[in-house]
Formats: C-alpha cells, structure tokens, sequence
C-alpha cells in the first residue's frame, strides 16, 4: 500500500478524524462491561437503587454513543475509501491509455481489465477494512486487557499467555497467503483473456462447432483459478478457527481460575461477568484483527498489481526537436528495422519517400509486415534503428497530439461503438456537418442516408453487415480531412464496383491527402504511385504497378491469379 501513498495523503486529516471517532466510539463499548461489574458488585448488595438507574443510565449512554460513532466512522469510511478508489481507477485508466503498444503487449489486455476490474476492487475493500478495523479492533483488544488487568492480573495471565500463539498464526498465514493471492489474481488475468476470445469470436466459434472445445479450454483456466483461489482460501481459513479454538480455550480456563478466585473470596461474581464480556469483546477483536490480515494480504497482492502499471515508465518519449530538411517528401522511411520481440526482425532496412498527394500501396503475405510499417508511422513504435520521418521531421520529435492530428485511420481489426452513425463519425471530434456528410458519400456509404445519421449502431456495429461496417470506418477517417489516409486492409469487404468509385472518389476530393494503402487485391493497389511488396518484411519489389508487373514475379503472380494479365484496370 506504500506505493499508492499518494492517493491516501489528500484524504490523511479525513482519515485521520474517521479514526478519531472510531477510536472514541470503541472506548464507550469498552466502559459498558466496567460499569456492569461495579453495579453488580457496589451498588446491587448495597441497595442503591437510585444508583442502578444511574449506572444503567450511563451504559445506555455509551451503548447510543458507541452506535451513532460507529456508523458515522463507517459512513465516512466509505466516502474517503471510494474517493480513494475512483482517483486510482481513474489514473489507473489514464495510464492504461497512454502505455505504449509494447508495453500493453507485454501486459495484456485481459490483466489490464482485471487490474482496472477486481484489484482496484481489492485496493477499495482494504481500505474501507482497515478503517473500520483497523482501529477498532486493536483498541478493543488493549483496552479490553487493560480493563481486565485492572480487576485481576491472574485472570488476564490466562489470555496475555495465548497471544504468542495467536500471533504466529497471523504471521504464518499471511507470509504464504500474498503470494497466493498474487498467483490467484494471475490466475484471473487468463480466464478474463478466454472469456475475452471466446465473446469477440462467438460467431466464428458457433459457424466452425468449437463450442465444445471452447468449453474445455475455459475449464481448464476456471479449474486453474479455483485451485488456487482454494489454496489461498484454505490457507487463509486457517486463521478463523485456530483462532477461535485457542481464545475458547483461554476462556474455559478464566471461568474455572476465576471460579476458584470467587471461591477463595480473592473477588466478586461480578467480575467474573465483566471478565467473560471484556474476554468476548478480545475474541471477536482478535477474529476482526485475522479478517484484516486477510484482506490485507489480497489487497497488498492487487496493490502491487496496480502500482506496478502506475509506475511504469513513459516508453515513447517526444526527442527534442531537431533541424528539418527542405524540401522533404511529405512521408518517408530512412533504413527502417524493426522487431516486436528483439527474436528475429518484422522489418529490414526499409526506405520508401512519398510526396504529398501520393499513394503507397502495399502487398504482401501475412505477416510480412504491412501493419508494422503504419504502426511506426503512427508512432505506436519505435524502429530499432533508422528514422520514420513526416515532412522532414523525425515523428519522435513531434508531441502526440500533433502527430495524431495528421492521420486518417481504418485499421485491419477497427471498432464500431455503441451509439449513433454520426457519434461513430465524429467520435466526439467537434467536426463540420458538412463535412462529416462529404465524408460519408465518398465513403460510398449510401445506406447512412437511407437510415440516418442519427440511426442507432449495436455494439461492434453488429445491426451492419461487413461492407456498411468499412464504409461507416472509412467516413470516420476521412471526416477530418486528414493530411495523411491510411487504410489498412479497409476495403477487404467490398464489392470491386464499390472499391473503385472509393478510389476514384479519393482522388477526386481528397487529392492533396496522401495515402497508405494496405491490400490483399491488385485493384485496390494498382492506381498507386508507389508500390511495395512485402515478403517477411524486406521489400523484394517497388515501383508501380507496370513496372512490378515486368520485374517482380510475386507480384505478377499474384496479378494473374486475381486479374488473369494483371493489365485490365478497374
């Protein structure tokens, strides 16, 4: 928990009064068993009635005190560990949002859902324990063998004797119980990833009958969290019981010491009765205090979780600004190389340059290294060696935003949210309506004007077929009028009539963008200035389309499987 120090500290004082009150309710339930026994010893044999009502009085009192400071501590407790909590989420959140994409590769989806999910979840239940435990727990136990010591140091012996033994289980259980709990939330990120899969590709799993394997495979990750989760529970059970069993001990001893004590005349039965009620008051501390080591030690383990994203360190830094070349092509790549996983390399030594208003096509296999080449230039990367340059200027010297304002974008695997075709235009930019409208038609996207643009999008855009689903994608990336359009694979769901009014639609209004096209069909590429043809990430043949028709005998195979002489346009 030191290392979300800092969320704590603006809510210190507020704590600290939280504690306060607690404190001073737990000392008033403390005072009730004490004026028992001088009531039932003093005022009782004396026939002091008016003195019973008194003290009776006064237990009352405490009795209301103890209840209005406990639930108001409990109420503010739950204020203080929200705030807490919403603050962590919420920075936990924004630092999700801004890790780089090798970071978030190296963590993974479904542990950021569950860190975001269930270990903040962890952190907010130990704070709010703590607080309401934290205090009252310890407070009872001292001042209930405090009190007890006052009325007879025989007595007390009997339970200050089982404290080493109760303290060894405490320590015991929580040294093997964190890493348990660490392993258990491990556990939890892999059964979020299958449940994760598993919902994305529903239909696929249903078309090819895998519902079956589906199940095994999320029984395995289930079984793996339960065994755990039953070890760290096992472990932790022992506390209660243990526990309980020696403090029941102790307690059968002080009834029959504290018989023999009556008898010899060494004090009162009332004492006896403020024993056995201090001794219950002990017993349930001692249970409240292993509930703590409890929680504590799965909320340290989701602490740690957390802490260890919110101290991860900025990846991609923005380089001082560096002297830009006149004259420069508009896009270009200078001797390029790079790798996800330093194992090999995804790009070598690529160098292409693309004026402004010219389009780059690229061609390639699967993970020959088309989509690299665009997270670089996005910058959701850094090249090993080799610079990624964007009017002459080095894009690790340009703060994100600027970049970011540059692009265009439909991804290979894009998102549709939940909401209206015109929120999935915009999405939440402050964009012209005519705008967002010519965006639209050049889209091809004819079907927004038939329903509306303010016609209702299911979540992933699952009331659209695939083609409506590229066209409304498509609109979103040109609705800003970006300098720079990348299409990653967009038009992979459109007939080859629709794929040619886009293009021709492209170069007629958007002539001063320039384009990166990523495709799998010659036509969608072969009206490009520049075209790369990939293969394990060298470039084995550029140029245009006539020119790779004549030298690249990829490309002309792929032509001709595709197009028969590769020559006919479309």
């Amino acid at each position: 928990m030191g290392r979300l120090g800092k969320y704590i500290k603006p809510y210190a004082w507020y704590m600290i009064l939280t504690m306060l009150i607690k404190f001073a309710a737990t000392i008033c339930e403390l005072q009730i068993p004490d004026l028992m026994e001088t009531m039932l010893d003093e005022k009782v044999p004396a026939g002091q009635s008016s003195q019973i009502y008194l003290y009776g009085l006064y237990m009352v009192i405490f009795a209301i005190l103890a209840l209005v400071g406990n639930i108001l501590a409990n109420r503010m407790t739950a204020v203080s560990s929200g705030k807490i909590t919403k603050k962590i989420r919420h920075d936990l959140f924004e630092k999700l949002e801004n890790l780089s994409s090798r970071q978030m590769d190296s963590l993974t989806v479904s542990s950021a859902e569950s860190r975001l999910t269930s270990d903040t979840y962890n952190v907010n239940q130990l704070l709010a324990r703590v607080q309401r435990m934290g205090i009252r727990a310890p407070i009872l136990l001292v001042g209930g063998m405090f009190m007890m010591m006052r009325m007879d140091m025989m007595l007390s012996l009997v339970l200050i004797s089982l404290l080493p033994i109760i303290s060894l289980v405490v320590w015991l259980v929580t040294k093997y119980s964190v890493p348990l709990y660490t392993k258990q939330q491990t556990a939890l990120d892999k059964v979020v990833r299958v449940l994760q899969e598993n919902i994305t590709g529903i239909r696929v799993i249903k078309a090819l009958s895998k519902t079956d394997y589906e199940k095994e495979r999320f029984h395995g990750v289930n079984t793996e969290l339960s065994e755990i989760g039953q070890k760290a529970g096992t472990v932790s059970s022992i506390t209660n019981p243990v526990v309980s069993l020696t403090l029941r001990i102790g307690l059968t001893l002080v009834v029959v010491v504290g018989a023999y004590r009556v008898n010899s005349g060494a004090f009162k039965g009332g004492v006896i009765l403020a024993f056995l009620t201090y001794f219950t008051t002990i017993l349930n501390a001692m249970l409240g205090i292993t509930r703590i080591f409890v929680m504590w030690s799965k909320g340290q383990a989701s602490a740690n979780r957390v802490a260890d994203v919110l101290g991860m360190e900025e990846d991609l830094q923005v380089l001082p600004a560096s002297m830009t070349e006149p004259q420069a092509p508009h896009v270009e790549f200078k001797n390029v190389t790079f790798s996800y996983t330093g194992v090999g390399t995804n790009l070598e030594n690529l160098s292409f340059a693309l004026e402004k208003g010219q389009t780059l096509g690229i061609l390639g296999a699967t993970g020959s290294g088309k989509s690299t080449i665009i997270n670089l230039l996005l910058r959701l990367y850094d090249p090993d060696s080799g610079t990624v340059c964007i009017d002459g200027q080095d894009v690790r010297t340009m703060d994100y935003e600027t970049l970011r304002k540059k692009f265009g974008i439909v991804f290979q695997n894009d998102f549709i949210a939940e909401g209206t075709i015109r929120d999935n235009i915009t999405f939440f930019r402050d964009l012209d309506t005519q705008a967002v409208e010519q965006a639209a038609e050049a889209a091809q996207a004819g079907f927004i004007r038939e329903k509306g643009m303010d016609s209702d999008v299911a979540v992933r855009g699952n009331n659209l077929s695939g083609g409506q689903k590229q066209r409304l994608l498509i609109a979103r990336a040109l609705a800003a009028d970006p300098e720079i359009l990348i299409l990653d694979d967009a038009s992979s769901a459109l007939d080859y009539q629709t794929d040619s009014n886009l293009r021709q639609a492209l170069r007629q209004k958007y002539r001063n963008t320039t384009t990166v096209v990523v495709a799998q069909r010659i036509s969608s590429l072969m009206h490009a200035d520049w075209i790369l043809v990939l293969q394990d990430g060298q470039v084995i043949g550029s140029g245009n389309h006539a020119h790779l028709l004549a030298t690249c005998e990829e490309y002309r195979m792929i032509a001709q499987t595709q197009m028969g002489d590769g020559k006919e346009a479309l």
